[in-house]
């Protein structure tokens, strides 16, 4: 019993190695498949032990996260990666109801579910209701984990998210200003906030204001701890700052 425990141990550790590796080799927001690949094989042999699941569970939310945004170009392999995040992520907010970072992540995989299988599917799946009721009550736990994630995620699904009138009545681009701003004001002010912020003042009209903040990111030096996540903003960036002038 004592040696299994350990081989779990340095099997979560083994994984985290390789999670921390995961940028290795990446160009610009392309990573490398084999470390993050490798590093979910390894958490998932530290499930199997009660000394190790629960960090091993969330890695593997941010591990099927970071594979389906940065690895796969293919959109069916986007979808099994985000369907397995959106699943585990709706078991683990059951088994840890209190922990922000279990929503965060778990909102993180519903997204980016939603936005590989359309609009109309995440619809019908009320997954617009879903992200603001766990980014609110991301908020009541931790308001400033992940940069004050919680306010990011209100904010960014109330800019997406379609009024429909007598379904779907409640988002509200002024809302989502508010929000986004809240959450840049929170510890690091970070890219994709910024792109959101910036995309949600152009719809507001505050055309200058947006092209600033856009200009700002396009021009940014990418960070080392999140290199493909900073170019895949100065991509967007750039995109955006096309259509708007």
């Amino acid at each position: 019993m004592v040696a299994y425990g350990i081989c779990s141990q340095n099997e979560l550790e083994k994984g985290i190695t390789l999670y921390n590796q995961r940028l290795e080799g990446s160009v610009k927001s392309s990573a490398k498949p084999e470390p993050i690949t490798n590093a979910i094989k390894h958490f998932q042999y530290a499930l199997k032990n009660s000394a190790t699941e629960t960090d091993a569970e969330l890695y593997l939310l941010k591990s099927y996260y970071f594979r389906g945004k940065y690895v796969h170009k293919n959109k069916e392999k986007q979808k099994a990666d985000f369907s397995k995040g959106k699943e585990l992520g709706e078991n683990y907010i059951k088994k840890y109801p209190d922990s922000a970072p279990f929503r965060y992540w778990y909102l993180v995989n519903l997204g980016s579910w939603s936005e590989v299988y359309g609009i109309i599917t995440a619809a019908r799946k009320g997954v617009a209701d879903l992200m603001k009721e766990h980014s609110e009550i991301i908020i009541s736990l931790d308001p400033e984990y992940e940069n004050g994630g919680g306010y990011f995620m209100l904010g960014a699904v109330h800019f997406k998210s379609p009024y429909i009138p007598f379904f779907l009545s409640w988002p509200d681009n002024s809302d989502a200003i508010k929000y986004l701003t809240k959450a840049l004001n929170i510890g690091e002010a970070t890219p994709n906030q910024k792109v959101y912020l910036a995309q949600a003042l152009y719809k507001d009209g505050q055309k200058n204001r947006a092209i600033d903040m856009l200009k700002e990111v396009a021009n940014m030096q990418p960070s080392t701890e999140e290199t493909v996540r900073d170019w895949e903003q100065i991509e967007l960036a750039e995109q955006l700052l096309s259509e708007y002038r």
